[in-house]
């Protein structure tokens, strides 16, 4: 089986069984003389945090529209104390219900904030959410840590909106000026954004290269191009230094580059080199060899380094 890799930088930790637990921190370091670049998608859900105590409103907050009646989040009949407030949809929350729910949507994998009040789907902003739940900084990181690791989970083609943090999902994959809905209705004017450096769109359109913004480059190209090269052997495991050596000789040692993008989705994996060339994908599950790039019923005992990889695949599924 081939051992799960992460994109960033990865760190393993012991732990029991045979899968292993990979730690994300940050590759932006390896490349000082460049602009920090957007974060890479996290191979590991970021650690629940449990809502403490129930949370109610002040009375006395002239931001927020009371309400009589039920909660309309309260699926569970725990009656909160709280003071009912109105959402941007007209359906009546707590705090404590709101960030219940909300929760909920992140667990189910959700990368959106979607009403769950009767024959309702709206969709609600981060920024919403954030101070009708009022949440408290560690929730805060919690849930965008999650919505951002929910969206990149999902497919290459959803990011999340540089202005209000919804999901976006990107409709012409030729062009990078995309349009956010939820700012659009928000602001009262069209709000366009970059797909590539996630900032709001400068310049002529349509365009797939870059926007009018400064230093708009596409950070996975930016990434495959800049990484260093590492050292990998086709199986790890010997018995001793004279059967190492004369294996060594017969299949060789392999360099590659130390960052690939899934041969099937495009993912940008980070190999650890502490395990054999054979890799899993964490997002469409697919084993390929990392030296060759070929999936791992095709590959040759004795395979011949692929080049550094100049365009990110598309995944068709």
């Amino acid at each position: 089986m081939g051992q799960t890799l992460h994109t960033l930088h990865a760190e393993r930790s012991p732990m029991s069984g045979d899968a292993p637990v990979v730690t994300a921190t940050d590759v932006s370091g390896l490349y000082p003389d460049r602009e920090p670049m957007a974060p890479l998608a996290h191979s590991v859900t970021p650690p629940s945090v449990p809502t403490k105590q129930e949370k109610c409103y002040d009375p006395h907050d002239k931001t927020l529209r009371f309400v009589d009646g039920e909660d309309d989040l309260d699926f569970l009949y725990e009656d909160f104390k709280s003071l009912r407030a109105q959402m941007s949809c007209g359906h009546a929350v707590t705090p404590t219900s709101l960030t219940n729910w909300c929760r909920r949507l992140l667990e189910q994998g959700e990368s959106r904030f979607v009403c769950g009040g009767s024959a309702c789907g709206a969709e609600w902003t981060f920024a919403e959410v954030c101070k009708m739940a009022l949440l408290d900084p560690q929730e805060m990181e919690y849930f965008q840590k999650t919505m951002e690791f929910n969206a990149a989970r999902q497919t290459l083609t959803t990011k999340l909106c540089p202005g209000c943090r919804s999901t976006v999902t990107r409709e012409n994959g030729s062009d990078l000026n995309v349009l956010c809905k939820v700012c659009t209705a928000v602001k009262g004017r069209p709000f366009e954004f970059c797909w590539q450096c996630l900032r709001e769109w400068k310049g002529a359109r349509p365009r797939k290269d870059r926007c009018g913004n400064r230093g708009c480059c596409n950070p996975s190209l930016e990434t495959l191009k800049k990484c260093p090269d590492i050292t990998l052997c086709q199986y790890r495991y010997v018995y001793d230094d004279e059967f190492e050596s004369e294996y060594e000789d017969e299949y060789g040692i392999r360099v590659c580059p130390s960052v690939r993008a899934c041969p099937t989705c495009g993912l940008l994996l980070e190999h650890s080199t502490e395990a054999c060339p054979s890799v899993d994908c964490p997002r469409c599950n697919v084993t390929f060899c990392f030296v060759c790039l070929k999936h791992s019923g095709e590959c040759l005992t004795s395979c011949i380094p692929a080049p550094r990889q100049t365009s990110i695949p598309v995944w068709k599924k």
